[in-house]
């Protein structure tokens, strides 16, 4: 990839309904050449894909958070399964440094938060977390 894909695909990800029209403006580029970027990129699978957030998505689970997660052993497998089971989690990354996992947790309520957190606490192997809330997003190039 060069540097126009990676343009290409950083105003994608600020706006993934972007007209190929708009996408040449912002680029400073044809539209034939943005149809052809996006061709290739998703042939070599670069883009797997575009998703829709519906105003539903936010609303259903109006508190969410980042949880940091220290694992003991050889456990990390094991307990990203039960994690990606629970309706809760929308995602689970594994990391280095301090912390061994990070899952992005979303809730109808404070109390739910508080039920996963303390589901996930109980899980054999997880040693330590840390737990913070999610007050607001911005997405790369929003103001």
């Amino acid at each position: 990839m060069d540097d126009l894909d990676q343009a290409l695909i950083a105003q994608l990800r600020r706006d993934g309904r972007a007209s190929v029209l708009h996408l040449a403006d912002r680029l400073g580029v044809s539209r034939a050449t943005v149809r052809l970027r996006l061709a290739r990129l998703m042939e070599r699978q670069e883009i797997l894909g575009f998703t829709a957030i519906t105003r539903a998505d936010a609303q259903d689970a109006p508190v969410r958070g980042l949880m940091l997660i220290g694992i003991e052993g050889r456990g990390a497998d094991r307990i990203m399964a039960r994690l990606t089971a629970m309706a809760q989690v929308t995602a689970v990354h594994s990391t280095n440094g301090r912390w061994d996992l990070i899952v992005d947790l979303a809730a109808g309520s404070l109390s739910e938060l508080d039920d996963v957190l303390r589901r996930i606490r109980d899980l054999d192997g997880v040693m330590t977390s840390e737990t913070n809330l999610i007050l607001s997003t911005r997405r790369a190039g929003t103001r």
